[in-house]
């Protein structure tokens, strides 16, 4: 159920772009976040801090882009986003006991603390990377173009990028035979 949250907005994004226009699409995101976050809190019970974070972008980025009618505003979202996950995981290196994907993952994974901190950079570089991507498409391509990559491109690399993440761990976990 989580995923088909996560993508709600994103799906209803692209139908509204490719049904109407850059700004009917931003409306139709702005409400689907809300519609997203509400259904989070009344499933779970609990809201996540970047889904507060994203939803407080979405308001401000696309109503900025609806108020001024500017597509650049709900453009640079991605970027805003990308930067700040990236600029938390590049933090956790440095703060606290165990980086971001070590909390996510490390009840589930054993691992050495610096392959942990190898696998926290490289999403941390991801991340940040993805957002520098975002403005070299918002500034040398149509919009058409940038709504595309940002359905279909984004998460694209996010699949890809995870797929080099499984091979790098699977030299890292220790087989059944190793644990006795």
């Amino acid at each position: 159920m989580k995923p088909l949250l996560e993508f709600f907005p994103i799906v209803l994004f692209f139908v509204a772009y490719k049904l109407y226009d850059i700004y009917v699409a931003t409306g139709v995101v702005i409400a689907a976040t809300v519609v997203q976050v509400c259904l989070y809190w009344l499933l779970y019970r609990k809201v996540e801090t970047m889904q507060w974070i994203t939803l407080g972008l979405i308001l401000v980025m696309g109503g900025a882009t609806l108020y001024l009618q500017d597509e650049q505003f709900i453009k640079w979202k991605l970027t805003i986003i990308e930067w700040l996950f990236g600029g938390a995981f590049l933090a956790s290196q440095f703060v606290g006991n165990k980086t971001f994907i070590e909390r996510m993952m490390g009840a589930n994974l054993e691992l050495p603390v610096r392959i942990w901190k190898r696998l926290n950079l490289s999403w941390a570089l991801f991340f940040i990377g993805v957002g520098f991507l975002n403005l070299y498409v918002m500034h040398h391509y149509s919009t058409d173009d940038w709504v595309s990559f940002k359905t279909f491109g984004v998460p694209g690399l996010m699949v890809l990028f995870i797929g080099v993440q499984m091979a790098f761990l699977y030299k890292h976990v220790p087989t059944p035979e190793a644990k006795e």
